[in-house]
């Protein structure tokens, strides 16, 4: 028992596998066959040999293969000999337009567990067979399991020491499944049992999808950019151009960009929190939380992090613009002509009290509403998410997000001032930019505010405890319903 105490679970091996001066390893676990010798096969026999297994690899050309391209310890054999030298699982780490050539190993493989890596080439979209689905047309009397396609290369050698990594397998058979759902563990990493091979379709496909859970939001952010980047320039550019013939196309690619990102960041706050407005009006109509919401506000709420990451991003660029602004030349140009008038008209102080306090206002909302906003975007981070409890975390998203949504729309007001009374802040009968980015905030600000009234948030609270209205209730009940009020020491649901 001691000695097997002092055996390490990964081996001290060297950073280079295939350094010769490495001292041979004492293996005497299970056989595990690999058929092909590439890059993923070469990462899977190391981590295999890492944590104590004998590994078989087999090649159409062993004579062939690199000298070093696989650690000592690893034997290299022809794929025939692979087959039949490993006791139970064979890896078949090679292109699904190879797997024809595998067909004379079936006498081999009857009875072992068969394991596909392979990925999709394309998305296929729905209905055409998997490449783990025809592997098992061609060997019927094999366990085909799907799994470690999602894992790279890269993960497979580092392995557990830069965190666990999520496998996810499949398969008809539920012993080979346990198999490899054993060794999946085993090598460090988390399976994820999918259940038959039907779903290896979307198992191959999923390393194929580009970031699949943004792309609403990013496009919702790109269309608000495209909208008030179009209104800016339409404002301040093209139709002073047209109409006195002034050439402010200078500002495009820093002011115009500046003075878009403030406007989209609020916005797209905004809509973080507005589909959490809409469900509590929706429930509190209703009078029932059964009934599900409709599809479009379920895809609402579930990118309402991505959503907030990127008004995260727009504040960030706002920020670092904002800084910028006066590094410009046009800057430095403005500043002495302003100089220049001032000594022109004799004029020895040009303080004005209320443009400082306008100043060092939106100046402090606007810090403090960054610095809650970046407390937000730490805590969606999964690390520092799954150490705070369900009450943190909402009291985090939820509570400081209206807080950061309260700061930024201040921000906003005391950045605008009085000069939405002046009609001179209406050039061509259009408002400025910053009335337009305070409607949606504002709303959902008004909106949270009459949800706390305590008649609705009573109300609110009783339906998410499964309180049902009268017309919810079933209708079989000879009984007179009455309505029953539940305790008044809520909690969180």
């Amino acid at each position: 028992m001691q000695s097997n105490m002092k055996t390490p679970l990964l081996s001290s091996t060297p950073s280079d596998p295939s350094d010769s001066s490495a001292p041979p390893l004492s293996l005497s676990g299970p056989v595990v066959g690999i058929i092909g010798s590439g890059d993923f096969s070469r990462s899977l026999s190391i981590r295999l040999l890492s944590c104590g297994f004998r590994v078989v690899v087999g090649s159409r050309d062993p004579a062939g293969v690199g000298r070093g391209l696989f650690p000592e310890g690893v034997e290299l054999r022809s794929q025939r000999e692979a087959v039949e030298a490993a006791e139970r699982l064979v890896f078949a780490a090679i292109y699904p337009e190879h797997y024809h050539t595998l067909l004379g190993l079936r006498d081999g493989l009857t009875g072992k567990v068969l394991v596909d890596v392979s990925n999709a080439k394309s998305l296929r979209g729905g209905g055409r067979q998997s490449n783990a689905e025809r592997l098992a047309e061609l060997f019927p009397m094999s366990s085909v399991v799907k799994g470690f396609n999602t894992v790279s290369a890269w993960a497979l050698q580092v392995g557990a020491h830069d965190g666990s990594r999520q496998v996810l397998i499949c398969s008809d058979c539920s012993a080979s499944k346990a198999s490899v759902l054993q060794l999946s563990r085993h090598l460090g990493f988390s399976p994820v049992d999918l259940g038959g091979l039907c779903a290896s379709r979307d198992i191959e496909e999923a390393p194929l999808l580009l970031f699949p859970s943004w792309g609403g939001p990013m496009l919702t952010t790109f269309l608000l950019f495209l909208f008030f980047y179009a209104y800016n320039f339409m404002r301040h550019v093209l139709l002073p151009y047209l109409d006195k013939g002034e050439n402010n196309f200078y500002q495009l690619p820093l002011v115009t960009v500046n003075e878009t990102l403030p406007s989209v960041a609020l916005v797209t706050l905004a809509l973080v929190y507005l589909p959490g407005v809409f469900a509590a009006v929706l429930q509190l109509v209703r009078g029932t939380k059964y009934r599900r919401f409709p599809l479009w506000m379920d895809r609402w709420l579930c990118s309402r992090k991505q959503l907030g990451l990127l008004s995260f991003l727009c504040a960030v660029l706002h920020a670092v613009y904002s800084m910028c602004l006066t590094l410009r030349r046009a800057a430095g140009y403005t500043l002495l002509n302003a100089a220049y008038r001032q000594m022109k008209a004799g004029v020895e102080n040009s303080w004005v009290e209320k443009q400082v306090w306008r100043s060092d206002l939106y100046l402090s909302s606007g810090i403090l509403g960054f610095g809650v906003l970046a407390l937000l975007a730490i805590t969606s981070l999964p690390s520092v998410g799954n150490a705070l409890t369900w009450r943190e975390f909402t009291f985090v998203q939820s509570g400081l997000g209206y807080v950061a949504l309260t700061l930024s729309v201040t921000h906003t007001l005391f950045f605008g001032w009085d000069f939405a009374f002046y009609p001179s802040s209406y050039p061509y009968f259009l408002p400025p930019v910053f009335l337009l980015s305070l409607v949606l905030p504002c709303v959902v600000l008004v909106g949270r505010i009459l949800l706390a009234l305590p008649c609705l948030t009573f109300r609110l609270t009783k339906i998410r405890r499964g309180w049902e209205s009268r017309r919810h209730r079933p209708t079989h009940n000879p009984e007179p319903s009455v309505e029953v009020d539940p305790p008044q020491n809520f909690g969180d649901v």
